[in-house]
C-alpha cells in the first residue's frame, strides 16, 4: 500500500469519526488513523459506543506491531484516564508509537492530559491538522463540555410563508415524506428531543426516532423531554408510552424563571448532568421563541415546504424582538433540496454587547 500523508490521513480519520454520531453520547465521536514508520495505513478505528473501545484500541488491534515508530492521526486528544476503558495515551506509548497528530485537544478535564502524557514518554505530539473539521463533526459534544450545557438545534417545518400550521390548526402534513424521514435521521443524532406542552396537547406527539417507511423504531432512542411548566401533560400522552425514556420537566423540579416557566437554562444544566450533549428543540413556536430570546439556541434546521398558507400559526413566536435593529441575524451554511422541500440550516450570529 502507498503511503499517505498526515493531511490525507487526518481526513480519513474525520470521516471514521462520523460514523459514531448519535451512538457515543455522553462520550465524543473520534477517529484514528495508524501509519506505520513508512507512512503506510496499518490500521483505522472509530469510537462505535459508549463503554465500547476507543478509536485508538481499535486501530492499535489492526496495526499490531507495525504501530511501532508509526504515527497515530486522532481527531481528538488521546483521553488520560480510567474509565469504562483505559487511557490511550498509555496504549499509545506501549504500542511504541513515534508520534501524535491530535486535531482538538481534549476540553473534558476529566480526560485530558493525554498530550502531556505522550511527550513525557517522548512521543512527538503536533495539534491543530485539520483543526477546524474535526471541531465541526464534533461540534455538539466539544460545545457541551466547554460550557456545561448541551449544543441545541431548533428544528422546524414552515411553508413559504412561514406557517406551521393552517388557520383551522391543520399541520398533517406541511412537508414531504421526503423531508419527515430526514427529521427522524436528525433524531437519530441527538440524546434528547424538546417540545413544548402546548405541542404536546395539540398534536400528541410521539417524538421518537422510526423509520417511516415501516413504522419501526430506531434502535437508539433520544430522551423525550416535555417542557411542562404545571404539570399539564396527559397520562395517555403517547410520549408517555414505552418507547422511550421521557421526562416530564416541571417549573417545581427544574426551577422557574421570572415568568414563572421552566427556567431554561437550569433545564439544559439537569440535561447536561443527566449526559445530554445534542437536544433537538422540535415545538412549539412559543418555546422556540422562548430558547432564541435567551440566545440557547446554536443551530437552526428548518424544512421549508413550496406552499402558501397566507394565515395560521406561524413556525416562530416571542422570539424578543420588537424592533429590526434587534433581528437574530443567521448565517446559512448549507441549503439542501429534500424531495420537494428546501433544507436550511443555519446559525445564529453572536450578538455584540
Amino acid at each position: 500500500m502507498a503511503s499517505v500523508s498526515v493531511d490525507e490521513a487526518m481526513r480519513r480519520a474525520i470521516e471514521l469519526a462520523a460514523r459514531g454520531l448519535g451512538t457515543t453520547s455522553p462520550n465524543p465521536v473520534v477517529g484514528c488513523v495508524l501509519l506505520d514508520a513508512d507512512g503506510e495505513v496499518v490500521g483505522e478505528g472509530f469510537h462505535a459506543y459508549a463503554g465500547g473501545p476507543h478509536a485508538e484500541i481499535v486501530a492499535l488491534a489492526q496495526a499490531g506491531p507495525r504501530a511501532e515508530g508509526g504515527t497515530a492521526v486522532v481527531t481528538l486528544e488521546p483521553c488520560d484516564h480510567t474509565g469504562r476503558t483505559g487511557p490511550c495515551s498509555t496504549a499509545l506509548v506501549q504500542a511504541g508509537v513515534a508520534r501524535v497528530v491530535i486535531a482538538v485537544p481534549d476540553p473534558n478535564p476529566v480526560a485530558s492530559g493525554g498530550a502531556a502524557t505522550l511527550r513525557s514518554a517522548g512521543v512527538q505530539v503536533d495539534l491543530g491538522v485539520r483543526g477546524d473539521e474535526a471541531e465541526a463533526g464534533n461540534v455538539a459534544w466539544l460545545t457541551s463540555m466547554r460550557r456545561g450545557w448541551p449544543y441545541v438545534i431548533w428544528k422546524y417545518a414552515a411553508t413559504v410563508d412561514g406557517r406551521s400550521a393552517a388557520a383551522d390548526g391543520t399541520s398533517m402534513w406541511i412537508t414531504s415524506e421526503a423531508a419527515r424521514i430526514d427529521v427522524h435521521a436528525l433524531r437519530g443524532t441527538v440524546d434528547a428531543v424538546v417540545a413544548g406542552v402546548g405541542t404536546v396537547l395539540a398534536d400528541d406527539p410521539r417524538l421518537t426516532a422510526r423509520n417511516l417507511r415501516d413504522g419501526s423504531l430506531a434502535i437508539r432512542q433520544p430522551l423525550r423531554v416535555v417542557v411542562d411548566s404545571s404539570g399539564r401533560t396527559p397520562l395517555d400522552a403517547q410520549v408517555r408510552d414505552g418507547a422511550a425514556r421521557t421526562w416530564i420537566a416541571t417549573a417545581a423540579e427544574v426551577g422557574a424563571g421570572p415568568d414563572g416557566r421552566v427556567d431554561l437554562p437550569a433545564l439544559l444544566a439537569a440535561l447536561h448532568q443527566r449526559g445530554i450533549r445534542a437536544v433537538l428543540l422540535e415545538g412549539g413556536p412559543r418555546l422556540a421563541g422562548a430558547f432564541l430570546a435567551a440566545g440557547l439556541v446554536d443551530k437552526i434546521v428548518g424544512y421549508v415546504a413550496p406552499r402558501l398558507l397566507g394565515a395560521g400559526p406561524t413556525a416562530l413566536v416571542d422570539a424578543g424582538v420588537t424592533t429590526i435593529a434587534e433581528a437574530i441575524d443567521l448565517e446559512f451554511v448549507d441549503v439542501t433540496q429534500v424531495g420537494p422541500d428546501l433544507r436550511i440550516t443555519a446559525l445564529p450570529r453572536k450578538r455584540e454587547g
